[in-house]
Formats: structure tokens, C-alpha cells, sequence
């Protein structure tokens, strides 16, 4: 057993311990670590103080307390609520009595730890432990999450003291059953003075924790913060757990040294406020601002409910800043009774049965009449105030000035984000840079060692050869004075490379200011929005100011009039209707009678220009054909007119030589026959060429196409020759005709879907969403080329235009027309039009959008070209060659072939298949 540290330490000096108990002695200090040092206790009893006490009990008032912590009538017993999702949130409490001098303790006792319903796939995401305490001292006013912030200090059943969110375990566990004593020390006069200490039973479970200097000087108030447990908390004057000296209990502190916070009074009526705000112009500001002035007031709203599972430990997987909107925030912890807005059903039915007062944040429904009579309905059969708020129109210079100094401290936060971003890229790429410069350094290094050692034993070498030859000569060898020379170049790169240090960089972060656009500004600009751009534009025209006969007892007009309010929301709202969109809007039976009407326009075109091709092929084939034909008869009867002559001659020529082999007889008469012209050949009758058809050579009607009058032209199905005056449209020409009537269309069809005058027209930003409702298709303006919708609709800009104050787009043309004929003539003008700028070398005017064939580019349908179920034009097919007709030559027996070839046959003639039409096949006449 060890020997006690008193007689150790009087024995020490009388005589040396003998060796054999050195072991002892080792294996006894060896030991010591294992047992915990028994504090030493410099606290010393109590002096009498006969100043007056505090006289009014130390009690938590609601006001100090969670909307989640129960009181009992007696017995001093706080417990949570753990039902629809509160089993996940804390629940704090701070005392109406607090101390600024002198040494005073309270009592906290673990009565209970609760173990309520948990979902098992959320315990995960619950923070550890599921059941803990908390007990400390905060200021006033503080937050009730004690050890959350520079205003309170705690311990925790965990052993820890906690301190702004930075924990340290000076102590032990604690749990059911245990009296946990927390001491405050704030005597100039003690050794141990600013000090908190933590008592378990009566007996110290650590040393005194130095109070943190941010709360020096200032009154402190015993608080505790539970979740999950019920605790019984004892003030004095009697301690339930002695200890080990004489301290009074706080209920005992004098009248000097505490500070009591008066209770409300018994008869005050409580208020519940309702703000009403036009979004994104300072609705939260102004609530910020209020509850400062104000922290009596309870926030009931989804942001204040966030903040309290923030600071409870819960957690989002993105992040709490991640939210669509500030007045309906999305929850997204993972946990079922958190998503479902359990927890706001459940402070609904515990709100009006606590005496508090409450400012109700709801943006969109303290707009709306029907929605404000249903929040005020909920505190009907209370006694509470109900307190309507509107703040519109120009807000006071105070409230100006508070915007900029948020907007000023938003931007130097954002700054100094990116200012350290960027410091810790260029720290980054140093430390990579420097690496790679060590690593060369190294292999550099290693080359060279390497190289040394290669030169080192070649030297030996040289060394031994040269020993050897001495040797043999019968010399001795004497080294060489170059041999014994050292080569400091090594120690001075090592010394060099010391000298390269990394430049420091502690750089402030550069002070940002406002703009001047910045500071004209009233209300800042919040980058997450009051209400989702859907919530806006499908109640914004619902908004209005409120009404005594709505249930309120009072309504407060705070920045103007009432007259003024209702004057500048009837402003807000008609602006609104110009910029913002209908989400529910539907097209009407107008809209799908003319958008039918025109599919049905569009096919027959498309079936007229093919109509038209097709025929224009077939005249082009038909000529091509007769042409060829033309050319194989006369061929054919040049062919036949050189055998005719050819047989003539063969038979004139054997007639003279069967006279002359008969003797010279009839030589006169042969001589005669030879200077008689020889008579004309016979020949076979020609066949009778094909008359020329000369009409069809010619068309009929036929106009000079590229000097028409576009908008002079009657008939667009027949502007000459039964010729189209889309007859030479293209893709790109459908596709822009499309667009021109789509977007004259949906001008029209929205001003008459919306019945409401003070919708002037579609604005620019939302001619997207509006096309894409009407005609179920993408609007896309780079699938034309182009960076933005103004510039897709300069191509139209014959039929629509965008007006230059509202921004809205509006129709050249009218809502009600006999034909759809205007839309080819403006398409052909414009056709026209770029392909003169094209000829004269502008570039600009090429269209850039390409063919549906290519993956990617405007649908057919989708950009407004072909309509379904109708193919474009086929171009006319090019002739197949000519077969050139071969003639047979003449036998030895004089029998020749049959000279007439067969008519040949000219491809491109498009005729339908289905009648079963063949070339002609004339027989071989022979």
C-alpha cells in the first residue's frame, strides 16, 4: 500500500529509503495515476450577512421558458412535451433571479429519462445523446440553449463544460437520481473568484472551471436546458445536498448583490401579432427588428422552428441555409415527424393555453383575407389581443438604416468567403508547387549522390591502378594534392535551399462597401425569396389589407396610412401582373378552335407544295423523256439510211462484176449504167415522229416568280401556273411561318384567357412558360442560334414585337382574320429579303438554327415546322441516262437485223406505284 503523502514527506529528510523498498516505492507511484486526485478544497463556510434577502421567489416565468417545457403548479418539476417530433428538441429555462457578486449555488436533481416513440430509420440522424441536461448560468436575455453562445456557461450529464459550443470533460457522468450542485463564484475576496463549479451528491466532481471573460462583470442567472428527462430544480434556502462547507442558496442571496425580474402582471392581456407585409420588401428585417425591441415576443413561423432544431443538434443533409423560401422553408432532416410539420401542429394547440406573447409570421396568409380568418379563428376562445400589423409603402429612416447595415454585413461575409477561398487555392497550389520542387530537389540530389559515388570509384580505380604501376616500376606512390581537395558545393545549395521560405500569408480580408445603386435601394435583396415564385403568382392577386371585421382588435398601420397602404398594394399587385405569371392558366376554346384551324391550313399547304413539285418533276421527266426519244429516232434513221446506201452500193457493185464476167457484153451499157446517176434507194418508211407537244414545253401561265408582288398575290395556293407562293419554301421558311402565327396566337389568346384588363400581355421573361403551356412544346432560343428571346423575336418582328415599358409581347396582326394567307406572304418577304443580304455578303442574315434531322435542333413540331403526319416536299429526282440504241451490222448474206431500236425509257417520271404503271416495252419487229 502506498505510504501517505504527509509521512512520506517527513520522512524524506531523515534518511534515505533502503534499496528494497525502491520497487515499493516505484510500483506504488506507478499506481497513483489510476486513483483520481481528491481535489483540494479552497472553498471556506459561509460568513453570516445580515442584509436583506431577496425577498420574491426564484421562479422561471413562461416568458423564460421554451413553448416545450412544462411547469408543475408544485413540487418545482419541469418536463418536455415529446410528442409530434418535440422528443427531438430541447427545452430550456432561465431563472427571474440573477447575481453579479457573491457565491451562491442551486440544486438541479434527475428525476426522470424518458425513452419516447423514435422512428428507427431516423436514429441516424439523431443527435447523441437522446437524453441529457444541462445546468449553468446565462445573462439576461440570453438564449435558452445554455452553452450555446458567449452569453451562458454550462455542465452537461455528459461530464462536460461547455462554453460558446466549445466543450471540455473537466468532470463525470451524472444520471437518474444523482443532485448535481452548481456553484457560482464571483467574490473578488475567494481563491477561487469568477470560478463555476459542479457538485455531484455533495462531494466536488471537479475543479473550478474559470468563468469565461465575456461574462465578467455581468448579472448571471441560473438556467438549465434538458431534453427527454424530467428534473426537479431547488433554489434554497436549504440545500437538498450538503456541501462539504456552508454556501448560501440562491433564494438567500442579498438584495445587493441579485437582480429579480419582475413577473407579468396577473391581469395583463397578452398580444398576438399578425405582420402583414408585402414579400421581399423587409417583411423579416422588420421582424428582426421588432423582437430586439421586443424579446417578450415569441416568433411562431417555420424559420424560428429551424433555428430551434439547428440549435438543438439536429442536422440537414443541405445544410440549413438551403431553402426555397423564408416563410415556407423546407424541413428535409430525414425524420418523419419533422417533415410533416408535426411539430407546428402541435404549438398550435399549446400557443393560445400559454400566457405569452406571440408575433404570428406568416407572409402569404396574413396577406390573404380568407387564410387570416382562419389564423385568428385558432385564438378565438382565448384572451389573448389580436394585433394585425401592416407595414407598406416607405419604410422610416431607422428601418433604411438597418437594411444597409445588414446588406453591408451580408456582403463582407460573402467577400471574405471568397477572400479565403482563393487564400486557400493559392495555399494549394504552393504546397503543390513547393512538393514538386522538393521532389525534383530530391532526384537532383539523388543524381548527384549518384554520380559522386561513380566518380568516388573511379578515382579508387585510378588510385589503385596508379599504386600498381609505382608497384611495379619499384616507386612509391605519392598521392596527388587535386585527390585530397573537398567540394563544398553541396553545403552551400543546402544552405540556399534554407533560405527559401514560404511568404506568409495572413492578408486581411479587403473591406467591401455598398454601391450607390446599392444604397438607393429600400429593401435589400435577400438571396432566398419570401414566398416560391409559384406561391407568389398563384395568390399575389389575393392580397389585401386587413379588415376589422375579420376578428382583429386592433390594426396598426406603421409605415403609412391606411389609404396609402391600400393605394400602394393595389399598385404592387397591378405591377405584379405584368411580371409575374399565371400558373394555373388554361387555354381556352378560342384558342384550340384557331390552333386546330391551322394544323389543318398547314397540311394542305404541305400537301400542295408537294403536289406542285411532284408535278413539276413530272413535266421536267416527261421533256427529258421526249427529248431522248427524239434523239434515238433520229439516230435510228440515220442508221437505217446508211444501211439502205450501204446495200446499194454492195448491189450495184455485184451486178457490174457479174456483167464483167460475162465477157465485156453490153460494156457500152455498162459504161452507161456506170455514168446513169444511180437511182434513189428505196427505204423503209420512217416512223412517224412524235408531234411536239408544245404545250407542255411551255407552262401554261407561267409568271416571273422572283418579280411577284408578294402582297399583291390573290391566291397564295395559285399565283400563276398553278404555282404556290410557298412553292420554294424550306425548312427554315415552315419553321419561322410557325413561329409567326404561334406567337401571334398566344399574344391574342392570352389576353382573352385571363379576363382580367390589367393584364396587359405576356411578359418577355415568361413567353417560355407560357409557350410551353398553349402548345405543349419548348420554346428554346438557342436552338435558333441566338442568346435571348429578343433576339429569336427579331426574326418575326413583322407579326409580334415586345413593348418597350411593360416588357410585354404584343401582335402586329388581328386576333380575327378570314385566312391564314398573311403569315406565307410575311415568311416569302422575309425569305426573299435574307437571301438578298446573303447575295450581298451579309452573313448575319443566314439562319442559324439547324434541320430536325440533326440530334438536338428544333423539333418539327416543337420549333412550329412540319405539322405531324405531313412530310416536306420531295425534291424532283434527276433523269436517268439515255440508252444509246446499237444497231446490228449486215450478215454476209445480206439479212440484216431490225433497225428500229426500242423507245427508250426516261427515269424520273413519278408516277404512282400502286397503279401499276410500266415503261413501254415495244416489241423487236423483224
Amino acid at each position: 500500500m502506498a505510504e501517505p503523502a504527509a509521512k512520506r514527506a517527513k520522512t524524506e529528510g531523515e534518511a534515505a529509503p533502503e534499496e528494497p523498498e525502491k520497487p515499493a516505492e516505484g510500483q506504488a507511484k506507478a499506481e497513483e495515476p489510476k486513483e483520481p486526485e481528491e481535489p483540494v478544497e479552497k472553498e471556506e463556510d459561509a460568513k453570516p450577512d445580515k442584509s436583506p434577502k431577496v425577498k420574491d421567489s426564484i421562479v422561471f416565468h413562461t416568458q423564460d421558458t421554451t413553448m416545450n417545457l412544462m411547469q408543475s403548479t408544485f413540487g418545482n418539476v419541469l418536463m418536455p412535451l415529446t410528442d409530434g417530433g418535440m422528443q427531438y428538441l430541447l427545452a430550456g429555462a432561465r431563472a427571474n433571479t440573477g447575481v453579479k457578486v457573491g457565491r451562491y449555488a442551486f440544486e438541479v436533481k434527475l428525476v426522470e429519462v424518458m425513452n419516447p416513440a423514435d422512428d428507427p430509420a431516423a436514429r441516424q440522424r439523431t443527435p447523441m445523446p437522446r437524453c441529457q441536461l444541462r445546468v449553468g448560468f446565462a445573462t439576461e436575455g440570453s438564449s435558452l440553449f445554455i452553452g450555446d453562445g458567449e452569453d451562458s456557461v454550462c455542465f452537461d450529464s455528459e461530464g462536460s463544460y461547455i462554453h460558446n459550443r466549445i466543450k471540455t470533460t473537466p468532470s463525470q457522468k451524472f444520471g437518474t437520481g444523482t443532485i448535481v450542485t452548481v456553484l457560482l463564484n464571483l467574490d473578488p475576496a475567494s481563491p477561487n473568484a469568477n470560478t463555476i463549479s459542479l457538485f455531484k451528491d455533495g462531494e466536488r466532481a471537479c475543479q473550478p472551471q474559470a468563468l469565461p471573460e465575456s461574462l465578467r462583470g455581468k448579472m448571471l442567472f441560473p438556467a438549465v436546458t434538458f431534453k427527454n428527462v424530467t428534473v426537479h430544480y431547488n433554489f434554497g434556502p436549504a440545500p437538498l445536498a450538503p456541501l462539504p462547507f456552508t454556501c448560501r442558496m440562491l433564494q438567500e442571496a442579498t438584495a445587493k448583490d441579485a437582480k429579480v425580474v419582475p413577473a407579468p402582471a396577473k391581469d395583463a392581456k397578452h398580444e398576438v401579432v399578425f405582420p402583414v407585409c408585402l414579400p421581399d420588401e423587409g417583411t423579416f428585417d422588420w421582424l428582426d427588428m421588432f423582437l430586439e425591441k421586443n424579446p417578450q415576443y415569441i416568433e411562431l413561423s417555420d424559420r424560428a422552428m429551424l433555428t430551434w432544431a439547428e440549435k438543438s443538434g439536429l442536422t440537414k443533409p443541405k445544410g440549413f441555409s438551403a431553402r426555397s423560401s423564408n416563410d415556407k422553408p423546407e424541413m428535409g432532416f430525414g425524420i418523419a415527424v419533422l417533415d410533416d410539420h408535426s411539430i407546428r401542429r402541435v404549438l398550435q394547440a399549446i400557443a393560445p393555453v400559454q400566457q405569452r406573447n406571440y408575433v404570428v409570421m406568416e407572409v402569404k396568409s396574413n396577406l390573404m383575407k380568407d387564410e387570416r380568418k382562419e389564423l385568428i379563428s385558432k385564438w378565438a376562445g382565448s384572451s389573448f389581443k389580436k394585433t394585425a400589423v401592416c407595414m407598406m409603402g416607405d419604410p422610416p429612416a431607422s428601418f433604411k438604416k438597418r437594411s444597409q447595415e445588414v446588406a453591408l454585413t451580408q456582403k463582407q461575409l460573402a467577400s471574405d468567403a471568397e477572400f479565403k477561398a482563393k487564400q486557400e487555392e493559392e495555399r494549394r497550389k504552393k504546397m503543390l508547387d513547393k512538393r514538386q520542387r522538393q521532389l525534383e530537389k530530391e532526384r537532383q540530389k539523388a543524381l548527384k549522390q549518384q554520380a559522386k559515388v561513380q566518380a568516388e570509384v573511379k578515382k579508387q580505380m585510378d588510385i589503385a591502378k596508379k599504386k600498381a604501376e609505382a608497384l611495379a616500376a619499384g616507386e612509391e606512390y605519392k598521392e596527388e594534392e587535386e585527390e585530397k581537395k573537398e567540394e563544398p558545393e553541396e553545403a552551400e545549395e543546402e544552405e540556399k535551399e534554407e533560405e527559401e521560405e514560404d511568404e506568409p500569408m495572413d492578408e486581411e480580408p479587403p473591406k467591401v462597401e455598398l454601391t450607390a445603386e446599392e444604397k438607393k435601394l429600400v429593401f435589400r435583396r435577400n438571396p432566398i425569396p419570401d414566398l416560391t415564385s409559384y406561391s407568389l403568382n398563384t395568390s399575389f392577386v389575393k392580397f389585401s389589407v386587413p379588415d376589422k371585421d375579420e376578428g382583429f382588435d386592433e390594426i396598426r398601420y406603421d409605415w403609412s396610412k391606411q389609404d396609402k397602404c391600400r393605394d400602394y398594394l393595389k399598385q404592387w399587385v397591378q405591377e405584379k401582373k405584368t411580371t409575374t405569371r399565371i400558373e394555373d392558366l388554361q387555354p381556352g376554346d378560342w384558342f384550340v378552335s384557331k390552333w386546330k384551324d391551322w394544323q389543318k391550313t398547314l397540311q394542305s399547304w404541305h400537301a400542295k407544295q408537294n403536289t406542285y413539285k411532284a408535278a413539276v418533276a413530272k413535266r421536267a421527266a416527261d421533256k427529258a423523256a421526249r427529248q431522248a426519244r427524239r434523239a434515238a429516232a433520229a439516230a435510228a434513221r440515220e442508221a437505217r439510211a446508211k444501211a439502205a446506201a450501204a446495200k446499194k452500193e454492195m448491189e450495184a457493185k455485184a451486178a457490174a462484176e457479174k456483167k464483167a464476167a460475162e465477157g465485156g457484153e453490153g460494156g457500152d451499157e455498162t459504161k452507161e449504167a456506170e455514168e446513169k446517176p444511180a437511182e434513189d434507194v428505196k427505204m423503209e418508211d420512217p416512223e412517224p415522229e412524235e408531234k411536239e407537244e408544245s404545250e407542255d414545253d411551255k407552262d401554261e401561265g407561267k409568271v416571273d416568280f422572283d418579280k411577284l408582288d408578294v402582297f399583291g398575290v390573290e391566291d397564295v395556293l395559285d399565283v400563276g401556273g398553278g404555282e404556290p407562293l410557298f412553292s420554294t419554301f424550306g425548312f427554315e421558311d415552315w419553321t419561322m411561318m410557325s413561329l409567326r402565327f404561334e406567337l401571334h396566337l398566344l399574344a391574342h389568346a392570352f389576353k382573352r384567357d385571363v379576363k382580367d384588363p390589367d393584364r396587359i400581355g405576356i411578359h418577355v421573361e415568361h413567353l417560355a412558360f407560357y409557350y410551353n403551356k398553349y402548345f405543349k412544346k419548348h420554346l428554346n432560343h438557342k436552338l435558333f442560334g441566338l442568346e435571348s428571346i429578343e433576339e429569336m423575336l427579331q426574326l418575326v418582328k413583322e407579326t409580334v414585337y415586345i413593348t418597350k415599358k411593360s416588357k410585354v409581347l404584343e401582335s402586329l396582326l388581328p386576333d380575327d382574320m378570314e385566312n391564314f394567307s398573311i403569315f406565307v406572304m410575311l415568311t416569302e418577304e422575309a425569305r426573299r429579303e435574307r437571301n438578298r443580304r446573303v447575295d450581298m455578303g451579309d452573313e448575319s442574315a443566314k439562319l442559324k438554327f439547324s434541320s430536325p434531322s440533326v440530334p438536338g435542333a428544333p423539333q418539327v413540331v416543337a420549333a412550329g415546322g412540319f405539322t405531324a403526319g405531313v412530310r416536306p416536299a420531295v425534291p424532283p429526282a434527276a433523269p436517268r441516262p439515255v440508252i444509246t440504241p446499237q444497231v446490228r451490222p449486215v450478215t454476209a448474206g445480206g439479212t440484216t437485223w431490225p433497225q428500229t431500236p426500242p423507245r427508250p425509257v426516261a427515269a424520273g417520271v413519278l408516277r404512282p406505284a400502286a397503279a401499276g404503271w410500266r415503261p413501254p416495252q415495244p416489241a423487236w419487229r423483224g
